[in-house]
């Protein structure tokens, strides 16, 4: 057993992580803005990632530090610097003030790309602070991650189910289920494996953006038809809907930057040793279970 410090954890990827990391045998400290429901083998600490006495309380007799938090969506590149950069600096000094040497942190595939997008730049600059420190880290860059509680992919799925799917100009990406990418994190934690890693589904070159098409289409049962969206469109829909939504858009031009590059596929050479971990969740099975949670939420 090992307590673990983990930011991001009323999350996605922070909701399964803790349910997976209680199954097998942790206890957890976890950050959190808002109250939650007591949890046994949960201690939850009031704060964020600029509240350095939260932090410091998080890190208190913790084992190791799962650093998931992070900002997606922002109006300008200060605000990913704050919470990418400064939240992923005040992390480490809680941890390193603490005590703690095993650091994981969850960084995303486009920091493979800083050029492309303020996001982009924001988690390089994180994962540069992680690489400079004198923790016992690793670092994990997950491609489009998906599965049960996600609400990113969800309008995806509803569009599936309509029988037309609008997709980026044509590339390829790869996929993880948010289960896998919690087994990954906590077999790290539990390692001394050192590194910068990259992981998916080990779908031989990824997925083209329409074959994931058609797969979501099998999900929700119905035949789709794939639409690519020309790159000069795909910006002016996301600075159309940034002046309509403002804050509440989703398509952002930082994420059509994103979206426009073709290659977000993960590097043979990079993804974790096999000893380590191995995805178990192939996607096409992983994509129907999710269809089914959707459907069962009300959702879809």
């Amino acid at each position: 057993m090992s307590v673990l410090a983990v930011t991001g954890g009323t999350g996605f990827v922070g909701k399964r992580l803790i349910d997976r990391a209680l199954a097998t045998g942790h206890r957890i400290r976890a950050l959190t803005r808002r109250d939650q429901p007591a949890r046994p083998g949960v201690a939850w600490v009031r704060g964020a990632l600029g509240t350095p006495d939260a932090l410091a309380e998080l890190a208190r007799g913790a084992d190791a530090v799962i650093h998931i938090a992070g900002v997606v969506n922002a109006r300008d590149r200060a605000r990913f610097v704050a919470g990418n950069v400064d939240g992923t600096r005040a992390v480490l000094t809680a941890a390193q003030d603490a005590g703690i040497k095993r650091f994981i942190h969850v960084s995303s595939l486009s920091a493979r790309e800083p050029g492309l997008s303020d996001y982009g730049w924001s988690k390089a600059q994180g994962d540069a602070a992680v690489t400079a420190s004198d923790r016992d880290w690793a670092i994990v860059r997950p491609p489009a991650i998906y599965g049960p509680g996600d609400h990113e992919m969800l309008e995806m799925f509803r569009l599936a189910r309509r029988g037309v799917v609008p997709l980026p100009p044509p590339g390829r990406f790869s996929t993880l289920h948010v289960d896998d990418l919690a087994a990954l994190l906590l077999a790290l934690a539990a390692s001394d494996a050192r590194g910068v890693f990259e992981a998916d589904d080990e779908t031989p070159l990824g997925w083209s953006h329409v074959e994931f098409a058609h797969a979501l289409g099998r999900a929700v049962g119905r035949r789709v038809v794939p639409i690519s969206t020309p790159g000069a469109l795909l910006a002016l829909s996301a600075r159309i809907a940034r002046a309509v939504q403002g804050d509440r858009a989703r398509l952002t031009p930082d994420r059509a930057a994103y979206f426009r590059h073709p290659d977000w596929v993960v590097r043979a050479d990079r993804r974790p040793p096999p000893a380590l971990w191995r995805p178990r969740i192939a996607t096409e099975a992983g994509l129907a279970a999710t269809a089914e949670w959707y459907r069962a939420e009300g959702l879809l």
